[in-house]
């Protein structure tokens, strides 16, 4: 009788992101997930069908959770400055808590093909709280664009808001 554990996609994901802190994207594999989990490498392949997409998961989480907590900001100081440094702090504490990964080479060059694939999504999604505060789509969506180039660049945000502001 197959062993029954409790929530153990989650288990496998908060695993592979104690992994890939500690030691980058080259640290993490599906065996070492499952050792650590004490199942065996077919059972996270029944729940994640490659290392990536293992990978993939707990940054989408964590990206969804930046997402929300700068909602957040928005709906709690509906002001335009207020609203882009919660997203300029966001951003980069999402950098910042994955850069192990993002600073792997190995990681690079087998996430680039998405990363760029998404690129427009990310931007996107970063222009949805920016729209109130902005003449049009294109307008909100050009702002997100220099958000996130200039944080990815290491901008630092008393760098970064006032040229925000002046693109408004």
């Amino acid at each position: 009788m197959p062993k029954i554990i409790e929530n153990l996609p989650e288990r496998l994901i908060e695993e592979a992101r104690r992994q890939a802190w500690e030691g980058g994207y080259t640290a993490v594999t599906i065996r070492s997930v499952a050792a650590a989990c004490g199942v065996g490498v077919g059972t996270v392949y029944n729940y994640f069908p490659s290392k990536d997409a293992l990978l993939a998961a707990f940054l989408l989480a964590d990206w969804k959770d930046c997402l929300q907590a700068m909602e957040n900001a928005k709906t709690a100081c509906p002001q335009c400055v207020e609203v882009l440094r919660a997203m300029c702090r966001e951003v980069r504490r999402y950098l910042v808590r994955h850069r192990a990964i993002f600073r792997d080479p190995a990681a690079a060059q087998a996430v680039s093909p998405v990363i760029s694939r998404y690129h427009g999504l990310l931007r996107d999604q970063l222009a949805v709280p920016l729209m109130s505060f902005c003449a049009d789509e294109d307008h909100a969506r050009f702002l997100a664009e220099a958000l996130l180039t200039w944080t990815v660049e290491g901008w630092e945000e008393d760098r970064m808001l006032p040229l925000l502001e002046k693109l408004l």
